[in-house]
């Protein structure tokens, strides 16, 4: 056997459109190998959801490469359970995966951890928060997810829901997001609400960023409205975190680059408590869509 197969684990991210996976070097955090395939959610053959036999395959695949067998980290959204082997809550979607006992499907050791814990973790491990022990991420997408690492732990809370950092209020007077958050980070800037702030103009948030990029004054005073949020949300969690780093990522900010980074650190400047001079870093993520399955081996070796 060769050496780099002797310290083997799999990482999953299992998403509502794709499952991605991984081969990795537990020791490196280096990644062998990759797969990708579609989720399929809704379907089922007999009780079982589509979505974990096709993780069951992908598994046996990889396995297959390294000639043993091995265990499982995976990630998904929802509040996974505190003995990591299920997602305890996960309402309107990925049917059939609340309650889903992973170790005994698979018949191996698997770990199971929220999907954006799972990415910090990954970042944590080999990306934009290596070394460090206090940071937390927010990730810019349809909606805005987060995660929380403090004093080199991940933060969960009592039954899962910490690091939901979307959810929190940056407009008392605005209406309630899904989650009964007035005037939420998420409905600020995620994708799902640009056509109501963007007076039906924009049909995405890249439509928005190619119109701000363009000079399109609308299109400026629109996104400078959301990044201004964005920043004061982040400046009040720095206040309650004390982080070295704030890692931003999702794809609005992949997709912003300096169009995001450059207005949010001019708003971070007004708005940011930096005693003695301390300022957080504020970076893009660098690890895309291989965060979730490294994040989830770290937590697997986190919690073996």
């Amino acid at each position: 056997m060769k050496p780099e197969f002797l310290n083997l684990a799999i990482g999953i991210d299992l998403g509502g459109t794709n499952i991605k996976a991984a081969l990795v070097n537990t020791q490196t955090a280096q990644t062998l190998s990759t797969l990708s395939r579609p989720t399929r959610d809704g379907e089922f053959e007999g009780d079982t959801p589509r979505f974990a036999l096709t993780v069951r395959e992908i598994v046996h695949e990889l396995e297959a490469q390294a000639g043993h067998k091995l265990r499982v980290g995976l990630s998904a959204p929802g509040l996974a359970n505190p003995d990591g082997h299920c997602i305890d809550w996960m309402p309107g979607r990925m049917h059939g995966l609340e309650k889903f006992h992973w170790s005994a499907f698979l018949e191996r050791d698997c770990r199971v951890l929220n999907d954006a814990h799972a990415a910090l973790l990954g970042e944590v491990w080999a990306g934009a928060a290596k070394d460090t022990q206090d940071a937390f991420m927010l990730t810019l997408g349809t909606g805005v997810g987060g995660a929380v690492w403090s004093g080199g732990r991940l933060i969960k809370g009592k039954i899962g829901r910490a690091g939901h950092l979307g959810h929190i209020t940056v407009d008392a007077n605005a209406v309630c997001d899904d989650f009964n958050t007035p005037g939420s980070l998420e409905d600020s800037i995620g994708n799902q609400t640009i056509a109501q702030r963007g007076d039906g103009r924009y049909a995405t948030t890249h439509a928005l960023l190619d119109a701000y990029g363009a000079g399109d004054e609308h299109a400026a005073q629109v996104w400078l409205k959301s990044v201004k949020h964005l920043a004061a949300a982040i400046a009040s969690l720095i206040n309650v975190l004390d982080p070295e780093v704030v890692i931003v990522g999702g794809g609005i900010a992949t997709g912003a680059g300096e169009r995001l980074f450059g207005p949010l650190q001019q708003a971070l400047d007004g708005f940011e408590w930096r005693p003695g001079g301390n300022a957080a870093r504020i970076v893009p993520a660098t690890l895309g869509d291989s965060a979730g399955c490294l994040g989830s081996v770290f937590n697997l070796l986190q919690n073996s």
